[in-house]
């Protein structure tokens, strides 16, 4: 199934990352804004995960469709570049503004763009 197919369903997203001294995070995130199937989006807070993707330049992201079984996908990424303002970003805002509530899309103040370096099936 192509991820542009798998994120338009409903499930539940996590983003793993480690920072330069071994730490490792994982946060619960959205789905990602595909750009094609290898280069996705998120738009991201000055927290743990920003942080480390700073440091290492790598994150892992698991999506698991909210049905029986386990269908869904792990990504695994490198990071392309990240932005501080931009069309891409405004989307994200306002998109936060939209599912989250009003003014939820102020503190998004990052958008990270990720190249895909492995799929593999959750199982």
């Amino acid at each position: 199934m192509k991820l542009s197919e798998l994120f338009v369903q409903p499930g539940l997203g996590v983003i793993s990352t480690v920072a330069s001294n071994g730490t490792v995070n994982s946060a619960i995130y959205a789905r990602p804004h595909l750009i094609d199937e290898k280069t996705m989006v998120w738009g991201m807070t000055d927290r743990r995960t920003y942080k480390n993707i700073s440091e290492t330049g790598h994150a892992a992201f698991l999506f698991k469709l909210d049905a029986p079984g386990y269908n869904g996908v792990r990504l695994a990424l490198e990071l392309i570049k990240i932005e501080k303002d931009g069309e891409m970003l405004a989307e994200i805002r306002k998109n936060a503004d939209k599912i989250l509530g009003e003014g939820s899309g102020e503190h998004v103040i990052y958008a990270a763009w990720f190249k895909v370096t492995e799929r593999r099936e959750l199982i």
